[in-house]
């Protein structure tokens, strides 16, 4: 604690009296002063940790202390008894149950945090203590917690009950407690089951006493609740179901009382939902009648809108039918019950009202269905034709719920839904939609022709008086299945495709359904090219309307790239459409963007010779409007704008592409042509020379606003990454251009940038020199930086550290150069391991990665690492000693592995002489512990890959993604 804590006096010098506690604890929850506070807090958090506290805690406890103090007392004694167990004598064990008895039972009518926390650290002793010292701890509780006096030979700490309700509350506590304490402890493996053993032997005392409460009518609700909750508790231990299915009955009898609901449900299902209740098949079935007799409060409680009840009564069946489903198909005796509990979960599937408006409780239900279908398809063939026979019509039934509960509400009452409940529901048709697709596993072909005839019926009989609900359900139920199984040998589709267009489109959400439906179908189109016709005319009158704009776009983006070799007939309607859309600006940037990414998808179908007139009319608006922008004085406006257009075009060159027109003619056996076509010049290359001296004025305006320089480069990377050697023209201007932006103003993008162009040319001769150029300007500009100090330039880093790898790897030849300085390279490489920032940290461990994989081959970096590899060493040591995440460890291990291949003397003495400095990397190590991880990283065969290395027997220590748990790094004072 600092002065301010307790005034005049100092923070170091201050004991831990009862006193000073106090004070201290005043401090923390009435100081309004959060600095205040945070120093009390690490203060008492001493004190708790010191010898002292196994007296004052005691003194805290007292009557007169207000509860917060007494809290502290409390939740000491449990630290000390967790923690420090081995610091008390084990003559004074006795005295301390002792002394934790008596306060229990005096706090037994509150406060309830003091009481729960005594609870808890008389368990924590209970754990200490059982089997060797205190073999029946349950039974000697139960006895000590009576309400009569008892002997003082067995329990002198506990005194006549003065309030025998107040007491067997506190037993009850204490009863709940001790196992949530057994699982939430550190305990060795050995230990924890030798204690789960002993604990399990304790449970026919327990369960004796908890049904007794139960059942007596004296009991009142806050003990029945709290007898539930210790149920609860115990179960966790994975108590026999054959043991406690009496108590689990009892259960099901104190769910008439609305009290004890919610508890009683809640108990139920923790009991029924453990997976070694299968081990008793009979006690399980034993259940199934009671829960089968709440079907009746359930269609009750759905009659009359009582949401708690229907919830919880489907938390129990759907935890019976689902744990157990497979169990309960296997016998056949009572096949007819299990099936009354899959119809009585259906009930609940089909719960009235929308969800999550009027009920909540349908979606519980849903991952039954699917546990249901998979292990019915599990059985072996015979087996599973029968249960098929009987289990089919309900899953139709299922079909038919499912799309009802799919339904949207009225305009009107859907307008009214909060934003919240708005976004509940579309998960909830999402998952509909898995379920669909699952159910379509059991049912196949036959749900689709159902949904078909369904559908059919609703558009072409003049009798149906369908409201759009219907349609827009059976639509979407043919778009989930379509969406992730392959239809395309469906003989409905066909039949679908020409029910589409017959759709009376007359609202928003039928309009995005049926936008979404052709859209899961469009690789069936790509097959049958000659159903376009009907079905593009729809989605273009759904690309003008802004409402419509996510699914129509997407739609139309999935068509151009699945049936692009077939869309010449449609491009000019398509284009004619598109663009007025971008003109007149009906839809979102995000949105313009995808649109972009579906016309370059469109002219990559197109001839060659039509491509570049088309490329021209669309992006000759865009290219007007950035040539004006940038005569204009720059502004955030203007900015906007401008970066909004370079995305647009991005986006284009992401997916136009001509090589995909040139394959497909191939693979029609037009390889004639081909060669004819490849001597023509990209015409986004045209582009781009065409562009390039308008992006050198936005370049030059707004060099140093990174937003602008990143959409200028994002342009050029998309196209690199869709042309590749196609891109090759640009390369002399750029790499030019590049420098002198970099030089200018250095930034990230521009070393992402020629990272790209690094991978795609360096191996091209004729670009070499403009490669080799570029770099010398880039690692020059960024040498200076780290010299400077790179520490406000995370980005820089990671990105430098990134292409320097892709140099190592694609074009290592180019660090041999003169005006290469590897020493200092080395040294960025070095402080990059340093940043706080984890992608600079795993961009550095790339590029030693990549430099000692080339060392053997380049006498330059062996020079480098054979005078500065100790260095190396002690950086990477430090960062696994604690200096950066865990997160890395395998990205370090890789540099040590990669020293070991290269140099594994100079390795051995440089470990020696680094980790033989005391307190490096961490002042917990000791000596021996760092000479066996200087072993253990050595003895690693030389030949073997990193991924083989680090799976060898006896991990390496802090080196694995996941060591073994007694092996800890030095952060946490061992590594082995």
């Amino acid at each position: 604690m600092e002065s301010e804590a307790i005034p005049g006096q100092n923070p170091v010098e201050l004991e831990f009296t009862q006193d000073n506690i106090e004070t201290a604890l005043y401090q923390l929850y009435f100081d309004p002063d959060m600095e205040h506070k945070n120093v009390a807090q690490k203060w008492l958090t001493r004190a708790q940790a010191s010898a002292q506290a196994w007296q004052f805690c005691w003194a805290l406890l007292a009557p007169d202390k207000i509860p917060e103090v007494q809290f502290f007392g409390a939740s000491t004694l449990h630290i000390k008894i967790c923690r420090h167990w081995g610091d008390l004598p084990e003559e004074q064990h006795e005295d301390l149950r002792i002394q934790l008895l008596s306060h229990i039972l005096h706090f037994s009518s509150g406060p309830k945090m003091v009481l729960t926390r005594l609870c808890v650290a008389l368990a924590s002793m209970a754990l200490n203590l059982i089997p060797q010292a205190w073999s029946k701890p349950v039974a000697d509780l139960v006895r000590a917690f009576q309400p009569q006096k008892p002997n003082s030979e067995e329990s002198p700490g506990a005194k006549p009950s003065p309030d025998p309700h107040a007491h067997c509350l506190a037993l009850l506590e204490l009863l709940t407690v001790l196992p949530e304490e057994f699982q939430s402890g550190r305990l060795a493996q050995a230990r924890r089951a030798q204690l789960r053993e002993a604990l399990a032997g304790e449970w026919a005392v327990v369960c004796g006493m908890l049904r007794q409460l139960l059942q007596s009518q004296d009991s009142s609700v806050q003990v029945k609740e709290k007898v539930l909750r210790c149920f609860s508790s115990w179960v966790g231990l994975d108590v026999p179901l054959g043991e406690s299915q009496e108590l689990v009955q009892d259960c099901f009898t104190v769910l008439s009382d609305p009290g004890l609901f919610d508890t009683a449900v809640e108990t139920i299902v923790t009991a029924v939902s453990q997976p070694d209740c299968q081990r008793f098949i009979d006690a399980l079935l034993s259940l199934m009648p009671l829960v089968l007799g709440l079907y009746d409060q359930l269609k009750t409680a759905a009659q009359h809108g009582d949401m708690e009840t229907t919830h919880g009564i489907c938390r129990i069946a759907v935890a019976l039918g689902e744990t157990h489903s497979r169990v309960m198909l296997e016998q056949l005796d009572h096949w007819q019950e299990y099936l009354a509990l899959v119809n009585m979960i259906l009930f609940c599937t089909g719960i009235p009202g929308h969800y999550p408006v009027n009920e909540t409780t349908s979606s519980l239900t849903l991952t039954f269905w699917y546990t249901l279908q998979d292990d019915i398809l599990s059985f072996e063939e015979e087996k599973q034709a029968v249960y098929l026979q009987v289990y089919k019509p309900v899953y139709f039934q299922l079909v038919d719920v499912l799309l009802l509960k799919s339904h949207y509400p009225s305009q009107e009452e859907y307008d009214s839904w909060s934003s919240d409940d708005k976004e509940q529901f579309r998960i909830y048709r999402v998952d509909i939609s898995d379920t669909l697709m699952y159910v379509y596993e059991m049912l196949g072909a036959e749900l689709l022709s159902n949904l078909y005839d369904r559908l059919g019926r609703l558009l072409m009989d003049p009798q149906q008086s369908a409201v759009w609900q219907d349609t827009e359900a059976l639509l979407f139920g043919f778009q989930s299945i379509a969406e992730t199984i392959d239809v395309n040998y469906s003989d409905v589709i066909p039949g679908l495709i020409g029910l589409i267009p017959r759709i009376n489109i007359s609202n928003v959400m039928l309009a995005d359904t049926v936008m979404y439906t052709i859209g899961s179908l469009a690789e069936w189109l790509a097959d049958h090219p000659v159903m376009l016709g009907g079905i593009l005319p729809m989605v273009l009158r759904g690309l003008v309307k802004a409402e419509l704009s996510v699914s129509s776009i997407s739609t139309l983006k999935r068509i151009c790239r699945e049936c692009r070799q077939d869309l010449a007939p449609y491009a000019q309607d398509v284009l004619a459409v598109a663009q007025d859309a971008l003109f007149k600006e009906i839809h979102e940037s995000s949105q313009c963007m995808w649109l972009m990414q579906a016309l370059g998808f469109l002219l990559s179908s197109l001839p060659a010779e039509e491509i570049l007139g088309r490329l021209h009319s669309l992006i000759t608006p865009h290219i007007q409007q950035l040539d004006s922008l940038t005569q204009q004085e720059p502004s955030p406006a203007n900015k906007q704008s401008i970066v909004y257009i370079l995305g647009m075009l991005s986006s284009l060159f992401t997916t136009l592409d001509v090589n995909r027109q040139w394959d497909g003619l191939e693979e029609e056996g037009a390889s004639t042509s081909l060669s004819s076509s490849q001597s023509v010049q990209n015409p986004v290359v045209v582009v781009l020379q065409q562009l390039f001296p308008l992006i050198q004025t936005i370049v030059s305006k707004w060099i140093h606003d990174s937003e602008v320089v990143e959409a200028v480069c994002g342009i050029f990377d998309k196209s690199i990454r869709t042309l590749l050697h196609d891109f090759g023209p640009m390369v002399p201007q750029l790499s030019e251009t590049l420098g002198q932006i970099y030089n200018a103003y250095p930034q990230a993008p521009a070393l992402d940038l020629t990272r790209q162009m690094v991978h795609i040319f360096a191996g091209d001769e004729q670009h070499l020199s403009d490669i080799r150029r570029l770099v010398e300007v880039l690692t020059s500009t960024t040498l200076s930086i780290f010299q400077q100090g790179p520490r406000e330039h995370p980005d820089i880093a990671e990105s430098f550290m990134n292409l320097h790898a892709q140099i190592l790897n694609r074009s290592p030849d180019l660090h041999l150069t003169a005006q290469f300085d590897v020493k200092t390279l080395f040294y960025s490489g070095i402080l990059s391991i340093k940043f706080p920032e984890t992608p600079t940290v795993k961009a550095a461990c790339l590029f030693f990665t990549e430099f000692l994989s080339r060392c053997k081959d380049m006498p330059p970096l062996v020079d480098v690492l054979q005078g500065d590899g100790k260095i190396l060493t002690e950086t990477v040591l430090q960062a696994v000693g604690g200096g950066s995440s865990r997160s890395l460890t395998e990205h370090f291990s890789e540099v040590l592995l990669g020293l070991n291949r290269q140099c594994p003397a100079l390795l051995s003495q440089w470990l020696r002489e680094t980790l033989q400095t005391p307190g490096f990397p961490s002042p917990h190590v000791t000596m021996e512990q760092k000479d066996l991880f200087s072993q253990q990283i050595l003895r690693v065969p030389k030949d073997l890959s990193e991924k083989k290395a680090l799976s060898i027997t006896g991990p390496l220590p802090y080196l694995t993604t996941e060591p073994p748990m007694e092996l800890v790094d030095v952060r946490g004072c061992r590594w082995d």
